[in-house]
């Protein structure tokens, strides 16, 4: 039995649970989640109907009852994060709130999504416990969380700078700027190009939340640390459910080959809701081969957050050319474009 396949049997032993809360405490490839699934019902481990899922009797003989008797769980103050926000970062928290409520909704154009709240202001304590606030210079490449603004309210960086591909986000800051006084700078900018010159080697820290596919994943990286300078550090966000281990490996080697260190690897850091009133990231949950409830609003979407310190600075010739970037692949099974590929995964 496959390693994903005894997890989901595991979480069915004690008790029963909707494709939904499955789908948030099994943190792996959509694909193999599903393919997982789809083999343990046809092999009679489990049953399900639109309320949830169940172990069946046969499924119980593949359970080992001493495992059953051990238990962990994640720490419920920190979820995991291994930073609480604490201090001014409260008043951070409620003022970030406010601000971001009128923010561009998320475009499918574009594939975007934002963070909840609270994890963008996680993010920045954790960037502040390791030193990579007080007088640096930051470069956002893509800014959907808005993380720029939750970073000048702590007023703690010298310079904050997004480089991103929607206009509209440039709009909005703008507005934020001038309506609360922060000094946030906005390009205009498409990641197949080079960094900018007046850009390039100006900054010590770079964060994105970058386009899954590995030519998105080299773009955002080769991009970032064209404008770090050496010694950089860098926090990039990589899920499991479009990146398969084996595009982990590739994005592991890149780095290194880049003379990268990563120096953490936080899974579960950032949560991401999956429905906005513009695109609806969940349409691949009508397609399969048993119903499915709505969801009642779990946010099981989930990214890891990767922290990493540039040693010494070795560009490719690439970094100074344009780029071929795909903007989806076909891991990227919540894109409602490859719903239809889903008939096709379970009835394999």
């Amino acid at each position: 039995m496959e390693k994903i396949e005894a997890k989901i049997l595991y979480e069915l032993a004690n008790s029963n649970k909707t494709f939904w809360e499955l789908l948030e405490r099994i943190d792996v490839s959509l694909n193999s989640f599903l393919i997982g699934i789809e083999n343990l019902r046809k092999e009679g481990l489990i049953t399900a109907d639109r309320n949830g899922f169940r172990i069946t009797e046969k499924g119980k003989e593949k359970i080992n009852p001493k495992v059953l008797e051990f238990e962990g769980k994640i720490c419920p103050t920190c979820l995991g994060k291994r930073i609480i926000p604490e201090g001014k970062f409260k008043e951070v928290i409620e003022n970030f709130k406010r601000i971001v409520e009128k923010r561009p909704e998320p475009l499918l154009d574009f594939f975007q999504g934002h963070m909840l709240e609270k994890d963008v202001i996680a993010r920045v304590a954790l960037m502040n416990y390791y030193g990579d606030l007080e007088g640096k210079d930051i470069v956002l490449i893509g800014d959907d969380d808005l993380l720029s603004i939750a970073l000048a309210l702590t007023e703690l960086p010298s310079t904050i700078t997004v480089l991103d591909v929607d206009k509209r986000l440039g709009d909005f800051l703008d507005n934020v700027n001038k309506n609360y006084g922060l000094d946030i700078k906005f390009f205009e900018y498409n990641i197949s190009r080079p960094i900018p010159k007046e850009l390039f080697e100006k900054f010590d820290v770079f964060s994105s939340e970058p386009l899954e596919t590995i030519s998105g994943l080299k773009a955002f990286i080769i991009r970032g640390l064209s404008c770090l300078k050496e010694g950089g550090v860098g926090y990039v966000g990589l899920t499991n459910y479009e990146a398969s281990l084996k595009k982990w490996l590739k994005f592991q080697k890149l780095l290194i080959n880049l003379n990268c260190v990563i120096t953490d690897i936080i899974q579960g850091f950032s949560v991401y809701p999956t429905k906005y009133d513009t695109t609806d990231y969940e349409e691949f949950a009508n397609k399969l081969a048993f119903e499915v409830d709505k969801n009642p609003g779990i946010n099981w979407y989930k990214s890891a957050l990767m922290r990493f310190e540039l040693i010494k600075k070795t560009l490719p010739s690439i970094a100074y050319k344009e780029m071929k970037v795909d903007y989806i692949s076909s891991e990227d099974l919540t894109h409602p474009e490859h719903s239809k590929k889903f008939n096709r995964l379970i009835n394999q």
